[in-house]
């Protein structure tokens, strides 16, 4: 599991650049929203695609020796960024939308979290599910931490 200060540092990230409004004329220029971890069950309604975001693996582990309390644990795991998308769109725009989130994640350094390269979209026969098509890209990170 990612900890509370690698979580809220993500989350304050995504809060600052994505800022993409839905290209579909039929929702009126709507803010695509991103889903923090739980907060939904269900697809917003009146957009045509969602942001959330998961954390497939996060392992700790103590990298250094020292006096009780300074003793340094380093998390390392995986941002992961999910894009669903209405079927039929195409993935284009969409990706390009991805690729400049993902950038701003790129061997970065943030509320102590360090960053590497994001990895390309994966596309295969899991993109598809239900009424939405899934784009998604993982960021390695790791956040060290004092004990």
């Amino acid at each position: 599991m990612a900890s509370v200060a690698a979580m809220a540092a993500v989350d304050a990230r995504i809060a600052t650049y994505w800022n993409v409004v839905d290209p579909d004329p039929a929702n009126g220029g709507v803010a695509i929203p991103y889903l923090g971890l739980n907060e939904t069950g269900d697809a917003p309604a009146g957009v045509s695609a969602f942001l959330a975001v998961q954390y497939p693996i996060a392992n700790a582990q103590q990298i250094s020796i020292g006096a009780p309390g300074a003793e340094v644990f380093r998390e390392e795991g995986g941002i992961g960024f999910v894009l669903s998308i209405a079927r039929g769109q195409g993935i284009a725009w969409w990706t390009q939308q991805l690729e400049a989130l993902t950038a701003n994640f790129r061997a970065k350094k943030f509320a102590g979290v360090n960053t590497w390269a994001p990895t390309s979209p994966v596309f295969d026969d899991t993109n598809d599910r239900a009424s939405h098509y899934r784009l998604t890209a993982v960021v390695p990170y790791y956040l060290d931490a004092l004990g």
